[in-house]
């Protein structure tokens, strides 16, 4: 996981998780986008993708899919 950092703005703490997701506008369904979290912005990264309705699973950071990028 070395170089991992969390996506949230100015945190360059290591990620620990990752969120899949897609804009269903943008996006074709099996398209996966990926957001890096720390264990600190791991709610609020989530709650931002999920409100929108772009979240599409939250997994550990050391098992995103190769697909997804």
């Amino acid at each position: 996981m070395d170089g991992m950092v969390c996506s949230a703005k100015g945190c360059r703490a290591t990620a620990t998780w990752a969120h899949l997701w897609n804009n269903p506008k943008l996006h074709t369904v099996d398209r996966r986008k990926v957001w890096l979290a720390c264990e600190d912005h791991r709610t609020s990264l989530g709650e931002f993708l999920s409100v929108r309705g772009f979240l599409a699973e939250t997994v550990p950071a050391d098992a995103i899919p190769a697909t997804a990028g």
